[in-house]
């Protein structure tokens, strides 16, 4: 294959591009040729600056070039490459709700949080948390964030532009003890990847990234509060590498209020959450369906804002943290844990919802996320793994 004609093709597209021309993503039918196109590209790069532009995803084997490129690319190396769409994706929340203290939050105490606080806190679980970044100055979050990554601003913090990552943090690990809020697992370590703009919106390729760095640096549980209605190979095969690697991945479900719902949420690697309401029903707005692994509050959920505030919102965002705390509660004790065990014990735990009128169990899927209980059960299983062990 010619390498060097492959990326002097593209160098000449990137150059005619503006900077936000839609994407494409570029995997190659043989590992090898993948290789052979890394190599020049490595080798090109310094002397041509457009090619910096490019971006790499080593876990799936991709690139992600301009879309008039791609096309190039399938005219002259059709045999050799794949091409799928870089699809636009959203964060799961509806519209903001009434600011205010957040303190111990309704979600907290619905799934039995503080109780579980005397077995686990989440301390030096590593959660991956890929949303529109985080506020680093609010002291409920100050003691809980790590560095993370900015997917859209290499090199600057994962600073928060909309609001939507904050709160997801506040519901994972906020630890304001008495004067602030407190959330599921308040030692946990949270990892914010900003690969959401200020709208939050964000590209299937910038997800594709975000897990890829997540695996590099041995994230233990990965939180991803958004979807699209679209199927992707590329965010499939990811999820996969992930799942693989021993990261669970946690992702909202929808906020459609249908049978059914959004990717990455179906894919069955991941571990789909919906939303409850205040009385323990599924929500109105949640999808629902037996693909749902789990329901955790979503309705009225406050936590952490902006300019070190506080905020309710409603979705399957804000269900998804609270199922992600109860997990690295889980992870803390039970670090070996693979993925599928995971959900497993997730499922096992899980409490009935309370149903609407009209409404059958056996559609909605899984039940109501209980932190204690899912302590309670890792403990009974590592209990009997040792005494099988010695056996």
């Amino acid at each position: 294959m010619d390498y060097y004609g492959f990326w002097q093709l593209l160098l000449e597209e990137i150059s005619a591009a503006p900077r936000n021309a839609e994407r494409r993503i570029v995997t190659f039918n043989d590992h090898r040729q993948y290789a052979g196109a890394l190599s020049q590209w490595k080798s090109l790069k310094a002397k041509r600056p457009g090619l910096r532009q490019i971006q790499v995803s080593s876990l799936i084997k991709a690139f992600f070039v301009p879309a008039a490129g791609a096309e190039k690319l399938m005219d002259k190396f059709a045999a050799s490459l794949s091409i799928e769409e870089d699809l636009k994706i959203q964060v799961h929340s509806l519209a903001e709700e009434k600011t205010g203290a957040a303190m111990m939050p309704w979600g907290v105490k619905a799934i039995h949080a503080p109780q579980a606080w005397s077995k686990s806190t989440g301390v030096h679980v590593k959660i991956g948390v890929i949303d529109t970044g985080v506020d680093y100055r609010h002291p409920d979050l100050k003691h809980s964030l790590a560095s993370g990554v900015n997917l859209l601003h290499r090199g600057m913090l994962p600073l928060d532009d909309n609001g939507h990552g904050t709160h997801i943090a506040g519901t994972l690990a906020a630890a304001g003890g008495t004067r602030g809020m407190m959330g599921v697992a308040p030692r946990a370590l949270l990892y914010p990847v900003k690969a959401f703009d200020h709208n939050g919106s964000a590209y299937v390729s910038d997800i594709v990234l975000g897990i890829d760095w997540c695996v590099q640096n041995k994230i233990d549980i990965i939180n991803m509060s958004f979807g699209m209605k679209t199927r992707s190979k590329a965010l499939h095969d990811v999820v996969i590498k992930a799942y693989r690697a021993g990261i669970a991945i946690i992702a909202s479900s929808g906020n459609d209020g249908k049978r059914g719902g959004d990717y990455p949420a179906r894919y069955p690697e991941t571990i789909a959450v919906g939303a409850l309401d205040r009385r323990h029903r599924v929500a109105a707005f949640s999808n629902r369906g037996p693909y749902i692994d789990v329901y955790g509050p979503g309705e009225g959920v406050p936590s952490c804002w902006l300019r070190e505030g506080y905020k309710e919102m409603s979705g399957t965002s804000m269900a998804t943290s609270h199922v992600t705390g109860a997990a690295a509660l889980l992870l803390a004790l039970r670090p070996a844990l693979t993925p599928r065990e995971l959900k497993q014990l997730l499922r096992r735990t899980a409490l009935p919802v309370r149903l609407r009128k009209g409404q059958r169990r056996a559609a909605l899927g899984g039940g109501a996320a209980d932190a204690l209980r899912l302590l309670r059960a890792g403990a009974r299983a590592k209990r009997a793994a040792a005494a099988a062990a010695k056996a």
